[in-house]
């Protein structure tokens, strides 16, 4: 009786999940390249199955067997990533989880990991690829894509945090510009005291945030340090992966993975890409950039390029007469931080540059604060 029970409860649930997914009856499929791990074909094809338990209807491209997974049979590593990809562009499987992908500039990956001191999952944007070759605009970018992975995730207004690296400040005055002009989405408040949506590494190890916007690289390094800081680096335990590459127009689901991923995060990584597809993460994605072109991204892009192009010549600047330094203004990029302090110089306000623990400081007397402060921001240096 009881067992009967139970099938009869899975069997509601599974209807009410596809009513709400519009996938009735389907389970999402996707493939798995299985060669090229350094932990052995045989942790891919336990991935898979862990996979297959979770609701993911597995094509396992590889040598092995197991039940409850479609194996695709091939005979090395090259074969079967091509076989990854007939099979993404045929529509034979929804996506693809994979050890390496080489995406097109403009495209890049979202992770997804379990933070360590409160399990709190957080997106990280970006992880692998390129988001454009411009560092700030690629940033700017990585805030898009991971809303539209969190989205897709089921959150419904995820909250965005920057990391406290170069870039940020310029990142998040585009950001403000977009959330003026109209396209939504939530800052998240960095733990620390002086709270802010730039944030530090405890907000990093706490999740404070859903979606973590950086560079690729940076994000690369923290998805390995989350996921494998418990094993000593060798074994990927935790999280999700390297996640989707997303970008406009870039409608293939290819989810990275690392050679030193442990069954357990491909196995998280299959159902991450399981998610997107029920989620309908390219329905999202179309609507999350028609949205941000409306607020004028296109329009803050090109500002923020012209006004890093080299002055034809550079003006000399003589400074103030030095007086004592007790107030600071911070949020300035380090690249910009000379450039700052000569701006003020030339209003005929002394200041100093210096670095706190948020970063970068312009410095100057306290009777010059709120004037120093408003020719920063005129300048742009400042949001």
């Amino acid at each position: 009786m009881k067992n009967l029970e139970k099938t009869i409860a899975k069997a509601f649930l599974e209807m009410a999940e596809g009513l709400e997914s519009g996938s009735f009856g389907k389970r999402p499929k996707i493939a798995l390249t299985g060669m090229g791990s350094e932990h052995g074909e045989e942790n891919a094809i336990e991935a898979a199955v862990l996979a297959s338990r979770k609701g993911v209807d597995v094509y396992y491209i590889g040598s092995l067997t197991a039940e409850g997974v479609t194996t695709v049979p091939v005979a090395n590593e090259e074969e079967g990533h091509k076989k990854m990809e007939e099979m993404v562009e045929s529509g034979e499987v929804d996506g693809a989880v994979t050890m390496h992908f080489p995406f097109p500039i403009g495209v890049s990956t979202v992770g997804r990991v379990i933070t360590p001191a409160k399990g709190r999952e957080m997106f990280i944007a970006t992880t692998t690829g390129t988001s454009s070759a411009d560092r700030i605009e690629g940033m700017i970018k990585n805030a898009v894509y991971g809303i539209i992975c969190a989205k897709a995730a089921g959150i419904a207004r995820p909250t965005v945090g920057i990391l406290n690296i170069d870039g940020a400040r310029q990142t998040e005055m585009a950001l403000n510009q977009l959330k003026e002009k109209g396209y939504e989405f939530d800052w998240a408040t960095s733990a620390r005291s002086d709270g802010g949506s730039v944030l530090r590494g405890n907000d990093v190890l706490q999740g404070t945030c859903d979606v973590l916007v950086c560079d690729s690289l940076t994000g690369n390094v923290l998805t390995k340090l989350m996921s494998a800081y418990s094993t000593g680096g060798s074994y990927e335990a935790s999280g999700f992966g390297y996640g989707p590459g997303i970008g406009k127009g870039y409608h293939k689901l290819i989810h990275i993975i690392s050679r030193a991923s442990g069954a357990p995060v491909i196995a998280n990584a299959l159902v991450y890409a399981a998610e997107m597809v029920k989620g309908k993460i390219f329905e999202i994605a179309d609507k999350e950039f028609a949205a941000v072109e409306k607020a004028g991204l296109a329009d803050i892009l090109a500002a923020r390029k012209a006004a890093s192009k080299p002055a034809e010549a550079a003006e000399e600047v003589k400074c103030p007469p030095a007086e004592p330094c007790t107030a600071s203004i911070p949020g300035i990029e380090v690249m910009d931080l000379e450039d700052a302090a000569k701006a003020l110089w030339k209003e005929g306000i002394y200041a100093e540059t210096g670095m706190g623990c948020t970063g970068p400081l312009v410095m100057m007397s306290e009777a010059n604060h709120e004037k120093a402060a408003a020719i920063l921001k005129k300048a742009g240096y400042i949001g």
